[in-house]
């Protein structure tokens, strides 16, 4: 019987610590897909709809904090999308992530059910995303990405 850890890595296992193409494009999907909701959200940080929202939960000096996570949260996604500097984008995206998920997303003091339901959705949606940018700082992006280009031409 073949051994079942050699089958499960595939041909990484013949090559001197490369990635197969599988896991190059796997990492490179996730980190498309992990970046995906922050391209689609960061412009409300730069308008009057999540301004609104962060004064109402009680965010101190949000004119001012609202855009600089707007802009925290684009630098971080850019840079873990492009594999470029990637492990500090992911810290980045924790930095972000971590107060607003527990300031912005309290389903626990939510008034009726359906907002603690929809509060509740968006703290651990949060709660995913922080543990895949942790991934990132500890795994990096994958050899499809500019981090593995600078590094293979040095």
């Amino acid at each position: 019987m073949p051994n079942s850890e050699a089958n499960l890595q595939g041909s990484s296992a013949s090559r001197s610590g490369g990635e197969t193409t599988a896991t190059a494009l796997f990492s490179l999907l996730g980190r498309a897909l992990v970046t995906f909701v922050f391209f689609v959200s960061v412009p409300a940080h730069f308008g009057p709809v999540d301004l609104r929202y962060a004064m109402a939960a009680g965010v101190p000096m949000a004119k001012v904090v609202v855009p600089a996570t707007g802009l925290l949260a684009l630098i971080g996604s850019i840079s873990v999308l492009l594999g470029y500097r990637a492990r500090l984008g992911a810290w980045l995206l924790v930095l972000f992530l971590v107060p607003v998920t527990l300031t912005m997303h309290q389903f626990w003091s939510a008034k009726d059910a359906m907002m603690a339901q929809l509060q509740w959705g968006m703290f651990i949606r949060n709660l995913a995303i922080i543990g895949a940018a942790l991934m990132i700082t500890q795994f990096g992006p994958g050899s499809w990405s500019l981090d593995a280009l600078r590094k293979s031409r040095r």
